[in-house]
């Protein structure tokens, strides 16, 4: 039997994350959640996800935050990761930020993130080794 993907949602708008994990369980993932990126650290080390969804901006440790730890840890680097915010993000407005998989702006639809996380996934387990 293959075993469902493993998806991670942070974010401390408990509604967003309902909404997420609907959509996703509804199209066969496993979903685990966190409503603040310390937690969603803490939970990514355990249970390594095979895709993390956060919020930009949350209490305890920001999105960017979050994605930096997982890239200094040998067992979360390799880990996607989309970034959801309210705001205009750009990758060249963060110069040292760590590579992010997708950005999505909010409101984004549930059906645009389920599309974005197949496509990273589908294209992570389809790239030639390297």
């Amino acid at each position: 039997m293959v075993s469902k993907k493993k998806v991670l949602v942070v974010d401390d708008e408990i509604h967003i994350v309902h909404v997420v994990a609907i959509k996703l369980r509804n199209n066969g993932y496993d979903v685990i959640s966190a409503d603040n990126g310390s937690d969603a650290y803490q939970l990514a080390c355990e249970r390594t996800p095979d895709i993390i969804v956060t919020d930009l901006q949350m209490p305890n440790m920001t999105g960017l935050e979050l994605i930096k730890k997982l890239a200094d840890n040998e067992d979360t680097k390799n880990i996607p990761v989309i970034l959801l915010t309210a705001r205009d993000y750009s990758d060249e407005k963060q110069p040292d930020s760590p590579k992010i998989a997708q950005h999505l702006t909010k409101p984004f639809s549930p059906k645009e993130l389920l599309k974005c996380i197949q496509n990273i996934l589908y294209e992570k387990v389809m790239a030639p080794d390297a």
